[in-house]
């Protein structure tokens, strides 16, 4: 069947309860894609790191086809690089990488030029060179799982007859809005349009997938609303948190008056501004508060602009670049984990401190009241005095903090599962199989 051809009349009202599907009589062999997946890069990274190693220890093979940063894998997992240019790698400069050989691929010279004119085509070159790869080499897969390209190239892939999964973590339609509506400067505008511009290219591919996936129920409504998806046409598989590297520790000391935050991006959706205005309001309280930021915020920036304004670069400490271990101890040391993001379509970092035993206090953005339930403070977006008075109290009771910390992790392994995840995902690959074969 062709799986391109149906998709709009297909209905695929899933439900994706373990045992809904029967497990697989025989392994299957598994396709896994990401246009970047190296962990340092953010979420996707983990989620495909994570997710292949689940469903290789469930008898699967699995393949991972990967552009660069390329993702860490486990051992059994077989890594197909597929490698673009990564010119973000040469950020703020990526206009000064040229090279002559550009000139021999229209791919690569599309692709350069995009990056230096302000643009974002890695998900949409990755869908060229899979595309061609797929073309060249016709790999046998009995199903290939997409890790939000949503790209071209996966509809190329789909009309050769391969069953097609894809998902899809959050829409950036809600990173755009949010950008847009910080920034005043008409002419940011349009590089910040100009940035999403690969918006267009998913909105044409996603109603074309039979099998897309959201990682939490509001991004599953968000997606559904801004991608004109009927509700019932995605499925939902909540991400895994590794319970066995993500764990409290006996040995480590907390850190007395240290946050730890996670910010992958240097963007307004990341909520790390309203942060930092909550931590000089903190400080006047608690004048031995610090904050350790695993990120790397652009030097001109808003947020480096941020600190250097309220005078808090003398108790901000900046980690970039750390192993997953080096996160583990930090999250294992924190008095306390600060979420404050806008929006999340799952929300990794909260789940992975709550894992380690630690409280965590985050905003309702997105998918992260999903994740941290009753187990953590839940303040509202935006509000950096909701976020200076959660400190503040959270701070100054340290059974409450012990309280928090256990609840967290008890429910970190009671409901976000990547054994779970992978089994869901089988059955998901099952029906996959069979309507591609029907």
């Amino acid at each position: 069947m062709d799986s391109v051809s149906h998709a709009q009349s297909a209905s695929f009202d899933f439900d994706l309860s373990v045992g809904d599907f029967p497990v697989a009589a025989k392994p299957l062999k598994i396709c896994l894609l990401g246009y970047r997946s190296s962990p340092l890069s953010g979420g996707q990274g983990i989620y495909l790191k994570y997710l292949s190693r689940a469903l290789v220890e469930r008898g699967h093979q699995v393949d991972v086809i990967s552009g660069e940063p390329y993702p860490e894998l486990d051992p059994r997992v077989n890594l197909i690089k597929l490698p673009g240019l990564n010119l973000f790698q040469y950020y703020p400069k990526q206009w000064q990488a040229f090279r002559l050989n550009y000139l021999r691929s229209l791919t690569d010279l599309s692709e350069y030029l995009s990056v230096a004119t302000g643009g974002f085509p890695e998900p949409q070159t990755f869908g060229r060179r899979l595309a061609k790869y797929f073309r060249q080499n016709s790999p046998r897969y009995d199903v290939i799982h997409d890790n939000q390209s949503l790209c071209y190239g996966l509809l190329a892939v789909a009309k050769q007859g391969y069953p097609l999964v894809a998902t899809f973590h959050h829409p950036i339609t809600r990173d755009l809005k949010l950008a847009l509506e910080a920034e005043d400067s008409w002419r940011m505008r349009l590089l910040i349009r100009r940035w999403h511009s690969f918006l267009g290219m998913q909105k044409r591919v996603v109603p074309k997938l039979r099998h897309v996936v959201a990682v939490s129920q509001v991004s599953k409504e968000d997606i559904s609303r801004d991608f004109k998806l009927a509700s019932d046409h995605l499925g939902l598989v909540y991400n895994g948190i590794d319970t066995e590297v993500f764990v409290p520790s006996k040995e480590l000391p907390r850190l007395a008056n240290t946050i730890v935050c996670t910010a992958s991006a240097d963007a307004p959706l990341k909520g790390l501004k309203y942060l930092l205005e909550a931590l000089a309001t903190v400080r006047q309280h608690n004048p031995d508060i610090r904050l350790i930021l695993v990120g790397r915020p652009k030097p001109d920036g808003d947020n480096a602009k941020l600190i250097t304004q309220l005078g808090l670069g003398d108790i901000i400490d900046i980690r970039s670049d750390i192993s997953t271990e080096e996160l583990v101890g930090l999250y294992q040391q924190a008095s306390i984990v600060v979420c404050p993001s806008l929006y999340e379509g799952f929300g990794l970092p909260a789940g992975e401190a709550m894992a380690c035993g630690t409280p965590v206090i985050s905003a309702r953005g997105g998918a992260l009241p999903e994740v941290v339930g009753e187990a953590g403070v839940l303040v509202p977006v935006a509000d950096a005095d909701a976020l200076a008075q959660a400190i503040n109290t959270l701070m100054a009771d340290p059974c409450e903090r012990e309280r928090l910390g256990a609840a967290g992790r008890a429910r970190i392994e009671q409901q976000f599962s990547w054994q779970v995840a992978a089994s869901q995902f089988e059955q998901l690959y099952l029906k996959a199989i069979n309507d591609a074969n029907g």
